[in-house]
């Protein structure tokens, strides 16, 4: 398999000097299988880049994986360019939204109103098709096995893990692991501890075992306490995450959009001396990076 980084920002495009070596572009994650079959993991502003790359092989069947529908995993569907030619084909997956009660198709209908985009949808040219997906309903692609898994974020977020061939990729989109929301004083504390340990364990379970672990590590150790119950991880929490479900290879994603390339590092370095993971190779997601395995 192969996995190659279009965009690894998160909440906000942020180009310019401060972020050149790991890139701006928001999140898109790009992986093929060996049978060269397509997958794409979010449709951030990443998704430019990669549509105007794949012109080089029409016609283009793109299976879209959507985590969720929060703008910098969704806002690069409108631009990309095989939709608006004929005889490609998009088939976009994701959750069902209990607050709209709508299925992944708001996701372009809601962008391609007139009032925010000069293209509706029934003028592009490609074939597009809408899968609604179920927590743990496996999807085929061609060789490789699609299963979503509900991870933790103030919308409905999903994990996707990849199988194919006896290769394995999880990508967490946002996630913040579960966490108690009474004090330990509290009546209810007790129980729902219970449930926070069954959430977690539920979300381990899905990760178990995989070659490439691409997770949520937006913050560092002493950010996340302001952040908490924004829906995000840390650096720390990611490779604890990592090393408690034997992932090979952990890719840190959804780089804070304040933070420079230098600061980044930085951070990471810190990280790794705080968790100390063991028999886990911890890299920092980058733009243009391939990773075959």
């Amino acid at each position: 398999m192969k996995v190659k980084f279009w965009g690894v920002r998160g909440s906000i495009a942020s180009p310019g000097p401060n972020t050149v070596r790991y890139g701006g572009n928001t999140t898109c994650i790009e992986v093929r299988t060996d049978l060269n079959e397509l997958i794409i993991l979010d449709a951030g502003t990443g998704i430019f880049p990669l549509s105007q790359a794949l012109l080089a092989e029409l016609p283009v069947t793109a299976n879209v994986f959507i985590t969720h529908s929060h703008w910098d995993h969704i806002q690069g569907l409108p631009f990309f360019v095989p939709n608006f030619i004929p005889g490609n084909r998009l088939r976009l997956h994701g959750a069902f939204d209990p607050v709209s009660g709508r299925g992944i198709d708001q996701v372009m209908s809601v962008q391609l109103q007139y009032s925010y985009f000069p293209v509706r949808e029934a003028e592009m040219k490609a074939e597009i098709e809408y899968v609604t997906l179920a927590p743990e309903q496996q999807v085929q692609v061609g060789s490789a096995t699609i299963t979503p898994y509900l991870l933790n974020h103030p919308v409905i977020n999903f994990g996707y893990r990849i199988d194919c061939g006896g290769k394995s990729v999880f990508f967490t989109g946002d996630h913040e692991p579960p966490w108690n929301i009474y004090a330990p004083e509290d009546e209810g504390f007790a129980e729902y501890q219970s449930f926070v340990d069954e959430k977690a364990e539920a979300i381990r379970a899905g990760m178990r075992g995989v070659d490439v672990l691409i997770a949520d590590c937006s913050y560092s150790a002493e950010e996340y306490p302001a952040k908490k119950g924004w829906g995000h991880g840390s650096f720390e929490s990611s490779m604890a995450m990592a090393q408690a479900v034997g992932a090979k290879v952990l890719y840190c994603t959804h780089h804070e959009p304040t933070r420079s390339d230098d600061a980044l590092e930085a951070v990471f370095q810190q990280a790794l001396a705080n968790a100390q993971p063991q028999n886990v190779d911890c890299r920092l997601a980058r733009e243009g990076e391939t990773y075959t395995f």
